[in-house]
């Protein structure tokens, strides 16, 4: 996702020097009629935008993010239901419509201002600001791993506190006793003394007429019944029975397909293609040139794309038409030489004096990394289905932004936003690919060229070779080591620097450090892509420490353990990653442990890797070890399953995963060369959390960064080699395989 920056709030006059500037009070209130059209039906009650109860005593949560098969419906009604004491064999959830109340204020309130604690009386006026700004630029964003640490903590809890305190009110007011005497349990609010009581259901008409409270009581964690419980998820009993609908399954009446081509070179246009339709082109109904690429619209898929397949298209010639992959990291190598030269780079952290350090080191260390370019690879194809009619249009699609949706198709149709009616489905897989616009926008121009509801879907190819990258980058680095091992100076310089802005800091103690950046103009268009700058920093700064480690001649895991010695957070993670993964015991000849910590998201995670390199110089990972400091897990058993599948997506990336430019156009196509982990490759993975009670981490990319250098450490255990260009399987181990047996 893209992250706002505080600048940008400093110019508004929001924040500056750390202090609030308050101009008129900006205060969201209780909302509830501005979306009670929206979402309420058959006499339901909405107490506030979050949650609405119907006559039957059904609570229902509405959910302003995307289900991408995170959890994330199930874990934040979760925390609006344990804080309203709902029964939660009577709670159901909703996804929140595309509309401008769901904007998503409690996350960018999350990042820009983290953790920080407003007086109470300004946090109406805080959220109030921050919906605002978030209502202007349409961010109804699911991605960053913010959904349960900002709208869960900020937005579903309160909510749920606030419908508990109107409830009791009511029920109070209704009863003529004091509102103290009264406890809600299970969707019931009982007064003990009189034995009267009532349901949610019942109280919920009154209850909806009293005020809001700004700052309703939340639960202490010992008073939690729900959140910390491993409930089954909402959205599994669908998906097992077929019934769940991803974009791919949507079925509008006399809808047609469709399916493109874009030019193969970023950047390229349409020079020639014949969008004459010839009876020979069998349920071709229209060929349509988007400029930058070309769209066949049939009666069926298949038909469409080997129509599409057999259109003879020529495109124009560029100045990146000739660019290999070699040539673009010569570009870069050249522009850091350039930037370091000239004193160009940008700095991104600055302690001390790294520069004499390094000269006075005893030990000076130097490594240059590489990381290649990188596809998200979601499961399910890229797609959008468009009805576009006279002032109004339809969009049915699976995006983390539907708010954005909306936007984008209102400014690119010339509509009102309120003409615009996006219906979001699940998504077969996010990991930021699906924040942006670009099929959607395809879809729309496709279908105001025909008077019919119109499919967009996306080859596997087209995926591959038209995606928003995860950036190639070069990194150097550079460490001083005093007497002792330690290292008394860093320095780093990358390639490209996009966010979060602490991905690129380390966590160990290191009194001279130096970390800068150079940027470089790119035509291979850039995307969030899972963890996004971690998922670089996390290989680089974990890879690089180990060398250290090693050439101190200690311990790797012992060797950070000095290194985080005032980091208690970190000393927990990584103590409980030594005695779960038996570090330091015996393995297998040709097998080897590594180990890679951080802190991603705001969770802390460690993780041990068993590596096996056999004869053939072939990898097979064989166990991971993930030790996560949530702050508190709200579903365990989805933290779990979080946890496995960003180490799985690491995975994929770290042995395999690259995509290689071939005169100037993208040379992978589909899986065959481009492959992901496949469920023989994976390996056993233990998972262990520790609840802390920090402020709240994520889930969804925390685990992801740390799988590659704890494999690559693992890999040196083994052999000897240091890998310090990914993917993996671009080195050959065989030859120390041999030399060791």
């Amino acid at each position: 996702m893209k992250k706002w920056t505080r600048r940008a709030f400093i110019g508004a006059g929001v924040l500056a020097g750390g202090t609030l500037v308050l101009g008129i009070a900006i205060r969201p209130g209780n909302r509830a009629s501005k979306v009670a059209g929206l979402i309420a039906t058959g006499g339901e009650t909405v107490m506030n935008i979050w949650l609405k109860i119907a006559r039957d005593n059904t609570v229902t949560a509405i959910i302003p993010h995307a289900e991408m098969g995170q959890g994330v419906h199930t874990a934040l009604a979760m925390m609006l239901a344990d804080e309203m004491d709902a029964d939660w064999s009577k709670v159901r959830f909703e996804e929140a419509p595309a509309a401008k109340e769901y904007a998503n204020y409690s996350v960018a309130k999350g990042f820009i201002a983290g953790n920080a604690n407003f007086p109470k009386f300004l946090v109406e006026t805080i959220d109030g600001i921050f919906l605002t700004a978030v209502k202007s630029l349409n961010f109804q964003i699911t991605g960053g791993s913010a959904s349960v640490r900002f709208t869960g903590q900020d937005a579903m809890r309160i909510a749920g506190a606030a419908a508990k305190s109107m409830l009791l009110q009511a029920a109070a007011d209704t009863w003529k006793v004091p509102v103290e005497e009264l406890v809600a349990e299970k969707s019931i609010v009982t007064h003990t003394g009189s034995g009267q009581s009532a349901t949610f259901g019942e109280l919920a008409p009154a209850a909806a007429k009293v005020k809001t409270p700004a700052n309703p009581k939340l639960k202490s964690r010992d008073q939690f019944t729900l959140m910390g419980t491993s409930q089954p998820r909402l959205d599994i009993p669908a998906k097992v029975t077929g019934q769940a609908i991803f974009g791919m399954d949507v079925q509008v009446p006399g809808m047609k397909y469709a399916t493109i081509k874009a030019a193969p070179v970023f950047g390229s246009k349409v020079k020639s293609v014949d969008t004459h339709v010839t009876t020979s082109q069998a349920g071709v109904l229209k060929i349509v040139n988007l400029g930058d690429a070309v769209a066949v619209v049939a009666e069926g898929y298949w038909q469409a794309k080997t129509a599409l397949d057999a259109l003879p298209i020529t495109f124009e010639s560029t100045e990146n038409d000739s660019l290999s992959q070699a040539e673009i990291f010569s570009r870069y190598r050249k522009a850091m030489d350039t930037d370091l030269a000239e004193g160009n780079l940008e700095t991104h952290f600055k302690s001390g004096d790294a520069a004499k350090a390094l000269k006075e080191a005893k030990v000076l260390i130097e490594a240059e990394y590489q990381l290649p370019f990188l596809a998200h690879a979601t499961m399910e194809p890229m797609n959008c289905t468009a009805w576009v009619q006279q002032g109004k249009c339809e969009i049915w699609c699976g995006s983390q932004n539907p708010l954005g949706v909306k936007a984008a198709a209102a400014e690119l149709l010339e509509l009102e936003l309120d003409q615009v009616i996006v219906h979001n489905q699940l998504l077969g897989g996010g990991f930021g690919r699906r924040s942006e616009t670009d099929v959607i926008k395809q879809a729309l121009l496709i279908a105001k060229e025909v008077d019919v509801p119109v499919k967009l879907i996306w080859s596997r190819e087209e995926d591959t070779q038209h995606d928003f990258y995860r950036e190639a980058t070069l990194s150097r680095l550079k460490a001083g080591l005093d007497e002792s091992g330690l290292p008394v100076a860093y320095s780093h310089q990358f390639i490209f620097k996009h966010h979060p802005p602490e991905a690129a800091d380390i966590p160990y103690s290191v009194p001279n450090q130096l970390i800068q950046f150079s940027s470089p103009p790119s035509h291979v268009p850039w995307g969030n892509w899972r963890s996004v700058d971690h998922s670089t920093h996390g290989f680089l700064s974990e890879s690089f420490i180990d060398e250290l480690a090693h050439a101190a001649k200690q311990d790797p895991l012992a060797y950070r353990k000095k290194l985080i010695k005032d980091h208690p957070r970190l000393l927990a993670v990584l103590d409980l990653a030594y005695e779960k993964s038996n570090w330091g015991s015996p393995l297998p000849a040709n097998w080897g442990r590594g180990i890679a910590i951080g802190q991603s998201f705001g969770s802390v995670v460690a993780e041990v890797a068993e590596v096996e390199v056999n004869l053939e110089g072939k990898v097979n990972v064989q166990r991971v070890v993930c030790v996560a400091d949530p702050g508190f897990a709200i579903h365990p058993d989805g933290f779990k399953a979080q946890m496995e599948s960003g180490i799985i997506y690491g995975l994929a990336a770290a042995m395999s995963g690259e995509i290689t430019i071939e005169n100037g156009a993208v040379a992978q196509g589909n899986f065959h060369n481009y492959p992901v982990t496949r469920m023989s490759e994976a390996p056993k993975i233990e998972t262990y959390i520790i609840n802390s009670d920090n402020a709240p981490g994520g889930a969804g990319e925390p685990s992801t960064p740390f799988i590659a250098p704890a494999v690559t450490n693992a890999i040196f255990a083994a052999t000897g080699i240091r890998i310090r260009q990914l993917p993996i399987s671009n080195t050959d181990l065989r030859v120390s395989i041999r030399q060791t047996t």
